[in-house]
């Protein structure tokens, strides 16, 4: 009997420095469509589309990173995308209206720190729409056509 071999997934961090690493727009779409899950989708949106800010205060949080190497004991970013909700706010509302800011920074804090330190590094480029300043290719456009969203980033299907 032929034994599985597990095939570890990306982190966000990894499969965006891929899209970094590739010169062309296609290579970068596919790139993004091969590693397509909800929870990067999520956080892509979250970096470009101009209607989503951060319920957060700019800059990096005071956090210690999670020095565990990748794929031991840390949390990953695509199993807790579930969770991003509580740190935006669409238009003017925050998405979670009923969690006081205080909680909402610790609870963002606890995050980074569970994350490896890479996701977390580049959670918080998410958090202040930086994404493509830190992964160059990595645009709105390329984005917007790798997930087949419009230009209110919306499902365009």
């Amino acid at each position: 009997m032929a034994e599985q071999i597990k095939v570890r997934e990306l982190l966000f961090s990894e499969i965006l420095n891929k899209v970094h690493g590739v010169k062309n727009k296609k290579d970068k779409i596919k790139i993004l469509q091969d590693e397509n899950c909800p929870a990067l989708r999520q956080i892509l949106i979250w970096a470009y589309d101009p209607n989503i800010t951060s319920a957060l205060p700019p800059g990096t949080p005071p956090y210690i990173e999670n020095e565990a190497p990748e794929g031991t004991e840390h949390m990953l970013l695509r199993a807790e995308g579930d969770k991003l909700w509580h740190f935006v706010k669409v238009g003017a509302k925050f998405a979670d209206p009923n969690l006081q800011s205080t909680v909402r920074e610790r609870m963002f804090i606890r995050l980074l720190e569970g994350l490896h330190k890479d996701e977390a590094e580049l959670l918080c480029f998410v958090k202040d729409k930086i994404v493509h300043q830190q992964y160059k290719g990595c645009s709105k456009d390329v984005i917007k056509e790798a997930f087949e969203l419009n230009e209110e980033f919306k499902e365009s299907k």
